[in-house]
Parts: structure tokens; sequence; C-alpha cells
């Protein structure tokens, strides 16, 4: 299905946002999700369904100053 990540176009074959998650091999990063402009928490990954269309943001904590 086709999703929009970080604002691009991307094919992914995942049911859940966790799945998209272990695809992109991102299962193990510590990143903060948002699906559709609603954050999902890490224990709501496995159960976030996705729909054809969806937008995912994925982001990564940054240190510095």
């Amino acid at each position: 299905m086709q999703i929009m990540l970080n604002g691009e176009a991307t094919d992914l074959a995942a049911d859940t946002l966790e799945q998209a998650l272990q695809q992109l091999d991102l299962g193990k990063a510590v990143v903060a999700t948002a699906l559709n402009g609603d954050f999902v928490p890490a224990r709501l990954r496995s159960v976030t369904a996705l729909r054809q269309g969806d937008r995912i943001e994925i982001v990564a904590p940054m240190q510095g100053g």
C-alpha cells in the first residue's frame, strides 16, 4: 500500500504501524510516531492499523544545543 512517510510517498506491505517501523529497520529505534497528525505511543503501535494514503511521521530525538 502507498502511504506518506515524513512527507514522501512510500510503498509498504504493513498492516500496522509496528510492522511499518520493522520494514523501515526502525523496529528497535527510539522514535516518536504520529499517524495522520495524531501521536501514537509505542505501546499502541502493534494495534494501530494502517490504510492506503495514511500519513506517518517518524521523529528521532536529538541532543545538542
